[in-house]
C-alpha cells in the first residue's frame, strides 16, 4: 500500500516534504494482510492500471491506461462501482490475466457528506507545523497532520458520493460491517480490556504474547470501526486508549506482535484521525522495544521484558536463532517512527537488519528462516514463504512502493528473493495446481501454509515493476497461487482453508494431517482475493470472498462473537473458543490505508 501524491497537486501545495528514506506503510499487514471489507468496502476503484499509481510515469502490464484526472476518494463507503472486462479463463489453466481502462464517470459535490464521516479532528488542526533539525545525521522535516489533513479531504467520485450502484455489493458491504459490530459487541461485553475474546466461555484472554500488555483487539480494531464509520465504538476505542492502555508492564513480549499489532495499530489510528494520542503512544512503545537490538549483529532477539529490556529468542528457535519474518517485520513500523519523532534511530536499526542480509551468502539466493543474531550466520536451511518467513518479503515490495519507488535496494532484495523462489520452490501438481513449497536443505517438502497464500496478492501488486518482459508472468503466476488457495478452501467441508495443505502421496490442496486441518480465522486467502480484484477486476474474486463470508457466517459465528474451528474438514464443527484480535483488523476489513491517504502520503526517498 504505497503513498502516493493526488494527481494534479503538486507537493508543495500538499506540503509533504518528507525526506525519511522511505515512507511508511502503517497497515499491516504484518501479516500484511486482506480482509473481506476490502473485497466489499474499498471502492471499485478507477485506477485498475494498477494499486499503487506513480505520480510520474505509469508502466502497462497489457494494453490500457489511466486517466490522469482519476482520483479515489476518503471514505471507501462512498464510492461508485466501475464497470470493467473480467479477466479471462480460470487460474487453473494460466489465464492472461487483464486490466482493463475504466469507465467513463461522472463526479459530484460530495464534499459534505465527506466530511459527515469524517471524525472531528480538533487536535490535528491545532497540531504544530513541521520541526527542523540543524543536525546533518537527523530527519529534517517531521510529520505535519494539518496539511496531511488538507490533502486527505478530497469529495467522493461518481453519483450519489460514490454509493455503489449495484445493490448486491452494497448488501454485501453492509453484512461485513455487521459482522464487525457483532464481533465488537461481543468482546466489548465478554473480554472488554483483555487481548481477545473467548465467545464460548464468554470471557477474556489475556495470554503471553504481548507482555503485559492489555486490549489487543481494542488496538487491532481502531481503524477498522473508523473506516467502517462505526463511529460510537471507535469513540468506546479511543477512550480506552486514552485511559487504560499501560505501556509500563514488566512482561515477557514478542517483538514482532507487539510491533504489528501495538505500534502498527496505534500509527494506523494516527494516521486516519491525527489524534496525537495515537502517535504518542506509538513513538512510547517503540523506544521501549529498541533494546531488543542490543545484540553483536544487531540483529534483534524475537523476545523481550518491555519493563527491563533484557531479551533474549525464542526457546524453540532453532540455536538461539532469531526468525526471519520476526526481524524481518519491523521495517515500516519503525521507519515511521522516525518520521514521527525525528530520531533516526529506528530507521538505522531496520537499515543495519539489510545491511547484514545483503552482505552474508544466500543458499540459492533464498533467505533460510533462522539467523545467529550473535554471528550472524544462517542456523538452518529451512526456507518458507509461509510460517517464519513471509512477510519478510511482503515487507520488501511495500518498502519499495512505500518509498515512490526510490528504496532500490528493497527492490533489489525482492525481486532476487523471488527469482530465487521462483527457480527451487515453485511447483506445478499433477493437477495442474501452482504452489511454493517449502525447502529443507535442498529437499522440498510438498507443503504450502495458509500463511504463504499471502504471496498471491505480494506477487500482483510487485508486477508491474519487475522487468518489463516479466510482468506478465507475474500477474499470471499471481493469479494461480490465488487459485490454488482457493482450491484449498473448496475442497474442504466448511469451504473454509485448512492451516497447511499438501501436494504429496495423492493429496491436492487438502490437509491429510489432523493438525494441519484446523482455521483460526486467518486472513491471508482473501488478502491475495482482495488483491487480485483490484488489479483486475475479474468478479471471481469477490465470489470466492462472498463464499468465505458465507463460510465464516455459518461455521464460526457463535452465539457470542466468532469462533476458530479445529477440523475444516468436519461438518461436526469443533470450534476452538478464540475470536483472534487480527479477525477484526484484518479479516474482515484489510489492513490498509485508504488509496487517497497513500496519495498524500508518498514522496520520492532523498
Amino acid at each position: 500500500m504505497v503513498f502516493r501524491k493526488l494527481p494534479g497537486v503538486s507537493a508543495s501545495g500538499m506540503g509533504l516534504r518528507l525526506s525519511q528514506k522511505f515512507v511508511f506503510l502503517i497497515f499491516l499487514s504484518g501479516l500484511v494482510t486482506l480482509c473481506f471489507g476490502a473485497l466489499f468496502f474499498l471502492p471499485d476503484s478507477v485506477r485498475l492500471k494498477r494499486l499503487f499509481l506513480s505520480k510520474t510515469e505509469i508502466q502497462p502490464v497489457t494494453a490500457g491506461s489511466r486517466s490522469e484526472n482519476d482520483v479515489t476518494v476518503k471514505r471507501p463507503k462512498e464510492q461508485e462501482q466501475r464497470g470493467l472486462t473480467p479477466a479471462k479463463g480460470d487460474a487453473g489453466t494460466k489465464p492472461k490475466v487483464i486490466r482493463k481502462p475504466p469507465a467513463p464517470h461522472e463526479e459530484t459535490d460530495g464534499g459534505r457528506a465527506q466530511e459527515e464521516l469524517t471524525l472531528s479532528r480538533s487536535k490535528a488542526e491545532s497540531g504544530s507545523e513541521r520541526v527542523t533539525s540543524t543536525d546533518p545525521h537527523s530527519v529534517s522535516d517531521t510529520f505535519n497532520f494539518k496539511k496531511f489533513h488538507r490533502c486527505l479531504l478530497k469529495p467522493p467520485l461518481g453519483r450519489d458520493n460514490g454509493k455503489p450502484a449495484d445493490p448486491k455489493t452494497n448488501e454485501r458491504r453492509e453484512k461485513v460491517k455487521e459482522m464487525m459490530k457483532f464481533a465488537w459487541d461481543n468482546y466489548k461485553t465478554y473480554a472488554w480490556g483483555k487481548n481477545e475474546l473467548r465467545p464460548l466461555t464468554k470471557n477474556g484472554h489475556i495470554g503471553n504474547m504481548f507482555g503485559g500488555l492489555r486490549g489487543a483487539s481494542i488496538i487491532d480494531s481502531l481503524d477498522t470501526l473508523y473506516i467502517m464509520g462505526l463511529m460510537d465504538e471507535y469513540y468506546e476505542a479511543q477512550e480506552w486508549v486514552q485511559n487504560n492502555l499501560d505501556l509500563n508492564s514488566n512482561g515477557e513480549a514478542s517483538l514482532f506482535e507487539v510491533n504489528i499489532r501495538y505500534v502498527g495499530g496505534l500509527l494506523a489510528a494516527y494516521y486516519l484521525t491525527g489524534e496525537e494520542l495515537y502517535k504518542n503512544k506509538a513513538l512510547e512503545l517503540g523506544e521501549k522495544l529498541l533494546p531488543a537490538f542490543n545484540t553483536p549483529t544487531g540483529i534483534p532477539r524475537g523476545v523481550i521484558n518491555l519493563g527491563s529490556g533484557t531479551s533474549w529468542s525464542w526457546g524453540w528457535a532453532s540455536a538461539g536463532s532469531s526468525i526471519l519474518a520476526e526481524f524481518g517485520t519491523l521495517h515500516l513500523e519503525f521507519v515511521h517512527l522516525t518520521e514521527l519523532s525525528n530520531n533516526p534511530i529506528y530507521t538505522e536499526k531496520v537499515m543495519n537488519i539489510r545491511k547484514l542480509l545483503n552482505k552474508i551468502e544466500k543458499p540459492h539466493g533464498l533467505y533460510p528462516n533462522f539467523l545467529s543474531p550473535v554471528s550472524g550466520n544462517w542456523v538452518q536451511h529451512h526456507v518458507s514463504i509461509g510460517g517464519l518467513g513471509d512477510s519478510f518479503y511482503e515487507y520488501l515490495i511495500k518498502s519499495y512502493l512505500m518509498s515512490d519507488k526510490t528504496d532500490e535496494e528493497a527492490k533489489d532484495m525482492y525481486y532476487s528473493a523471488l527469482q530465487a523462489i521462483e527457480a527451487n520452490l515453485v511447483q506445478k501438481s499433477p493437477g495442474g495446481l501452482t504452489y511454493v513449497a517449502e525447502w529443507r536443505g535442498g529437499i522440498l517438502d510438498h507443503k504450502m501454509g495458509h500463511l504463504a497464500c499471502f504471496s498471491g496478492g505480494m506477487i500482483g501488486i510487485g508486477a508491474d515493476d519487475g522487468e518489463p518482459e516479466k510482468r506478465q508472468h507475474y500477474l499470471d503466476l499471481a493469479a494461480e497461487i490465488t487459485h490454488t488457495c482457493h482450491e484449498s478452501y473448496t475442497r474442504s467441508d466448511t469451504k473454509l482453508g485448512p492451516e497447511a495443505f499438501r501436494f504429496d502421496s495423492g493429496a491436492e490442496a487438502t490437509a491429510n494431517r489432523l493438525s494441519d486441518r484446523y482455521y483460526i480465522l486467518r486472513p491471508e486467502v482473501i488478502e491475495s482475493y482482495m488483491y487480485m480484484w483490484r488489479l483486475t477486476h475479474d468478479p471471481k474474486y469477490r465470489e470466492w470472498g462472498w463464499e468465505a463470508v458465507e463460510a465464516l457466517e455459518r461455521y464460526c459465528r457463535v452465539e457470542s462473537g466468532f469462533s476458530g474451528i479445529r477440523d475444516v474438514y468436519s461438518m461436526t464443527v469443533s470450534h476452538d473458543n478464540m475470536q483472534q484480535s487480527f479477525f477484526l483488523s484484518e479479516t474482515l476489513k484489510r489492513r490498509r490505508i485508504p488509496q487517497e491517504m497513500q496519495n498524500c502520503l508518498a514522496v520520492p526517498q532523498k
